[in-house]
């Protein structure tokens, strides 16, 4: 219960860093905001695996935060790019 509660903390967090650099993105509510960083996550954690694995035994990928990042900018401007004009 603990790790999908740090999940979507993390997610959240990883998600402002993202909203914080795609220009056009209106407001998004806590809820949207955390999914945008928990697939992000995954997506920057799936091109951290194309380029290195971890070592044996790691807990998480040394780029993962940074690639988080990246991962959830890509899905926001995704987001942004397919969601309907108001």
């Amino acid at each position: 219960m603990l790790h999908i509660i740090w999940s979507i903390l993390v997610g959240f967090i990883v998600g402002l860093i993202a909203h914080a650099f795609v220009p056009g993105a209106g407001p998004m509510g806590f809820w949207i905001t955390s999914i945008v960083g928990i697939v992000g996550s995954v997506v920057g954690g799936l091109i951290a695996r194309i380029f290195s694995r971890p070592k044996d035994g790691a807990m998480f990928h040394p780029a993962g935060f940074f690639l988080s990042i990246i991962g959830a900018i890509i899905v926001l401007l995704l987001y942004v790019h397919f969601q309907a004009p108001a």
